[in-house]
């Protein structure tokens, strides 16, 4: 059976922290059992902005740097990576308070560039994805629990859109975002494409009410691991008294038969019931997918100009 960890975690101090993603990954045989030495191990974490750093809309650094050190610890050689809708990876990393353990563990940060590579989807028979993510020996899918105007939630398989290079994923919501089920079966293909070999879920702290980046943080207290990224966000959106039917990434995942049900999942820890929140604030109205041309236009300068002018100048301001 499919394996799903849960537990209690209320803190990002390091030694408890440590202890916490230790507790969460020994039902899975531990760091050993899914890096081994000489393994090139990405590390996806959300980097979604570096514009509002205090509101948790990205996953903290303090998880990255558990997470970084064990794979070496290993044998491991880890690598950051993502593809932020604006800006550098370094640039929004850097914002967030990544630099101190960039440094402090020598971990390298990279860009992400596109590839073709054909799928076994009907729909999708081939997709445009990070080659850094595509020819990592071992990829370590690090989300945050998160709220989402346009699908409702972002976990674990949303976080993995950000493996699609640059400003593609502009173009995407301008090609299948005007089918909410077309978007949510494309965002499902991306994530078995990538097919992460570990997820752990940041949600000691998430961001729930109008996000990925207008809502609030909010305590929640938990972490979340399993192999199976479409079985550990079912099992999430089961700890937040949420509907899959109204998650379109769940819903996909349903769908075309890459989810488990719920009774076929293992809780060898916690159960989604013991730790159930009643109270979780979705979006107070969901917006629409797809993005208009003249937005795809403005979306790609913004990028371009952040991450080719106004990053650079911010660094050039600091020397």
């Amino acid at each position: 059976m499919t394996i799903v960890s849960l537990i209690r975690a209320d803190s990002y101090e390091k030694a408890v922290l440590r202890e916490s993603i230790e507790t969460v990954l020994a039902p899975l045989g531990g760091m050993a059992a899914i890096v081994k030495p000489g393994n090139r191990v990405l590390l996806k974490p959300n980097l979604l902005t570096g514009s509002r750093p205090t509101k948790e809309c990205v996953t903290r650094p303090e998880i990255v740097s558990c997470v970084a050190e064990m794979v070496m610890e290993v044998g491991g050689k880890p690598f950051l990576g993502d593809s932020p809708a604006f800006g550098s990876a370094r640039g929004v990393a850097f914002a967030n308070g990544y630099q101190e353990i960039v440094e402090r563990l020598s971990l390298p940060i990279v860009e992400f560039h596109g590839k073709r590579y054909p799928t076994d989807a009907t729909e999708f028979n081939h997709l445009r994805l990070s080659k850094e993510a595509m020819e990592a020996d071992v990829v370590i899918n690090l989300p945050k629990v998160k709220s989402h105007v346009q699908l409702t939630m972002t976990m674990g398989v949303k976080n993995l859109f950000g493996c699609v290079p640059g400003k593609m994923k502009a173009w995407w919501h301008l090609e299948a975002g005007k089918d909410v089920n077309r978007f949510g079966e494309m965002l499902v293909e991306t994530a078995r494409a990538i097919s992460p070999n570990l997820t752990i879920v940041d949600g000691i702290i998430g961001h729930e009410g109008n996000g990925p980046s207008g809502g609030e943080p909010r305590l929640l207290g938990l972490l979340a691991a399993s192999e199976d990224v479409f079985a550990c966000d079912r099992a999430l959106l089961e700890v937040l008294n949420v509907s899959p039917e109204l998650v379109p990434t769940a819903a996909a995942s349903l769908r075309l038969g890459v989810c488990p049900e719920l009774a076929e999942i293992q809780f060898p820890l916690l159960k989604p019931v013991d730790i159930k929140i009643e109270d979780w604030k979705l979006p107070e109205a969901l917006v629409p997918i797809d993005f208009g041309m003249p937005r795809v236009l403005k979306s790609t300068f913004r990028h371009l100009y952040i991450r080719f002018i106004k990053e650079p100048i911010k660094l050039y301001g600091n020397r």
